[in-house]
């Protein structure tokens, strides 16, 4: 485990947005190993609400039309899925 301190002095550079779009881009390439395009699509549309629902002081505005993209291109991901 990493001390808080380390996390901390990490994420005062960065802002709420960029440290939430890192995390949606590893946890993406955490799940191609699997090679399941719902569990793709899940993912996808969780982000784009967690994006949608970040307060706008947190983060700039552009993160919110992230989420409204991520929350169009989810379902379209799931229901093209054939598993």
């Amino acid at each position: 485990m990493l001390p808080l301190q380390v996390i901390d002095s990490f994420l005062l550079n960065y802002n709420v947005g960029q440290a939430l779009l890192l995390v949606f881009v590893l946890t993406t390439l955490g799940m191609l190993p699997l090679k399941s395009q719902r569990l793709l699509a899940i993912n996808t549309i969780v982000f784009g609400l967690v994006f949608m629902m970040t307060p706008s002081s947190l983060a700039p505005m552009h993160y919110l039309f992230l989420g409204l993209v991520l929350l169009v291109v989810g379902p379209v991901l799931y229901v093209t899925s054939r598993e």
